[in-house]
């Protein structure tokens, strides 16, 4: 039996704004290839406005591939990943839900955190030496990069905690043998971070295919490093993702229209 969506209008304005730019956000993620089936999650914190004191998270409802998600569909938990949206009738993931977790206890201010299971990011997430330092979008990572070794599928609360201590305050996480992870204050953020931490990860490889070896490599001069902070904000207006998101909402209702019902 076919079942009507909820309309905007039983949800809080703060909310529905929030559920359209997360169902973008995946359709996004799919429309540049980073999506792995149905698995991981890209997770959206809700307001003070909408949540009060409590920690509430916006997450995809599990089965659904991320380019048939819409805001309606996405599926309100708290930290534990439990639905307190009882009615929707979509089921969640509460194992995927640990790294997200981690992420939301320790950093507090982030509005977002995406996770991805890339071939470029698992194939440099191997590598001993990590992302290298040898183009300018490596340098926007490394500015703000962390690692966190691999524990097996990230299941168990305990890991929660070296998960936390490894970010630290990095926007950056490199999950080792596992794939890439960007903590952003909004959903433009993070997706801006994923899409310059994937292309650092695809030059990398392309730069190291065949017979090169990372010290044959043109590493950019560490002095740079310091002042990258300041480029980006130039090099974005000082708005970060909120200067392309409006572009890529333009490009996601030319090519895959709907989300935002």
């Amino acid at each position: 039996m076919k079942t009507t969506p909820p309309s905007p209008a039983q949800f809080h304005p703060d909310e529905w704004a929030l559920r359209v730019s997360l169902a973008a956000c995946y359709r996004l993620v799919a429309l540049y290839g980073w999506s792995d089936l149905v698995f991981t999650h890209i997770s959206a914190k809700l307001p003070a406005s909408v949540a009060g004191e409590d920690h509430q998270f916006l997450i995809n409802p599990y089965g659904l591939m991320f380019d048939e998600i819409t805001a309606s569909s996405l599926v309100k938990v708290d930290m534990a990943c439990q639905k307190l949206d009882l009615e929707n009738v979509h089921p969640v993931n509460p194992a995927g839900f640990v790294i997200h977790s981690a992420v939301h206890e320790a950093r507090p201010e982030i509005g977002c955190v995406l996770h991805t299971h890339t071939r470029a990011g698992v194939a440099v997430s191997a590598q001993k030496h990590g992302v290298l330092s040898i183009s300018q979008q490596s340098t926007f990572v490394l500015s703000s990069l962390a690692y966190h070794d691999y524990e097996g599928v990230a299941i168990r609360d305990e890991e929660k905690a070296r998960l936390k201590t490894n970010l630290g305050d990095a926007n950056y996480l490199m999950l080792r043998n596992h794939g890439l992870l960007t903590a952003g204050k909004t959903i433009a953020d993070a997706f801006l971070q994923m899409y310059i931490f994937e292309s650092t990860c695809k030059i990398q490889l392309d730069a190291l295919s065949g017979q090169t070896q990372a010290s044959d490599l043109i590493q950019v001069n560490p002095q740079i490093l310091n002042g990258v902070a300041h480029a980006m904000k130039v090099q974005t207006g000082g708005l970060g993702g909120a200067f392309v998101w409006p572009s890529l909402l333009r490009k996601l209702g030319r090519e895959n229209p709907g989300y935002d019902v």
